[in-house]
């Protein structure tokens, strides 16, 4: 990983930390997308320590929104001509339905909404990665909760019979279905992209849902939640895979929905419309 530029979300907290720590020692050179200053600066402590000859650097974002999204992917990719990898791995599950100022469902918003406005917003640093000769990954953090899940493309925003668990479940059948058609639509580029279930962790995730607290009783650490992630990023093997869905670093099945190309194509459509691009 040495000299390459590693951009991620969520990367503060959890197997995002994890991931980016371990990246950096590796020589990446790591940019955050960070909400909160006071973990960022925590994390980019860790950063520096891990690689000191690195210029780590971290944007400020809520990534529930459109437009702050839109703008730290455009800060972004006017400062780093390369990016040689992209990780979406920001999340959130929130108990009861908010909208945002744009008027989106805040867990689709931050879960789907901004791993699409950001790949958007970074395809020329990636794809100029991959023209210089050794590929650009982009790695999207989904879950085995997309099992069992359906879009309901008349009410994307679940403003009908709203449910925690659910929502989060579709945003991470949405997080498939955007990286089969992003795999698709970038095919030849030398830019892939593939997602992950990172198993079901220990983290700051969900803790304000007394459920997820309770389960987390059987959780696994971040360190091991995380190696899907780092695998993904930094090794030879899935450099030549796009489009897959990897578990405990293979390839693994995803649910029937999860396959519907058609599915795919009319996310991506109703996202740009959304997204007004």
């Amino acid at each position: 990983m040495r000299g390459k530029t590693v951009v991620i979300t969520g990367g503060t907290s959890g197997i995002g930390e994890v991931a980016a720590v371990a990246l950096a020692g590796m020589g990446a050179r790591i940019v955050l997308v960070a909400r909160d200053r006071k973990r960022a600066e925590a994390t980019l402590a860790r950063l520096r320590e891990k690689g000191p000859e690195a210029r780590h650097a971290v944007y400020y974002a809520d990534l529930s929104s459109m437009a702050e999204t839109g703008r730290i992917g455009r800060e972004i990719a006017a400062a780093e001509p390369r990016v040689d990898v992209l990780i979406n791995n920001a999340g959130a599950l929130f108990p009861r339905r908010e909208e945002t100022a744009e008027g989106l469902e805040r867990t689709f918003a931050t879960n789907h909404m901004s791993y699409f406005l950001l790949t958007h917003a970074l395809r020329e640093p990636l794809t100029a990665a991959a023209l210089a000769g050794k590929g650009a990954r982009v790695i999207n953090t989904s879950s085995g909760a997309h099992c069992g899940a359906r879009l309901d493309f008349g009410d994307l925003q679940m403003r009908r019979d709203y449910r925690a668990f659910r929502a989060y479940s579709r945003s991470k059948l949405c997080n498939i279905l955007f990286t089969r058609e992003l795999a698709r639509r970038w095919q030849g580029t030398g830019v892939t992209a593939n997602s992950l279930h990172p198993g079901f962790v220990n983290t700051r995730f969900g803790n304000q849902t007394g459920m997820f607290r309770f389960l987390k009783l059987f959780a696994i650490s971040p360190e091991k939640g995380s190696k899907t992630l780092i695998y993904l990023a930094s090794a030879q093997e899935p450099a030549s895979v796009s489009g897959a869905y990897f578990y405990k670093c293979r390839v693994a099945p995803v649910s029937k929905e999860a396959q519907d190309d058609g599915a795919a194509l009319r996310l991506w459509e109703e996202t740009e419309k959304l997204a007004g691009l």
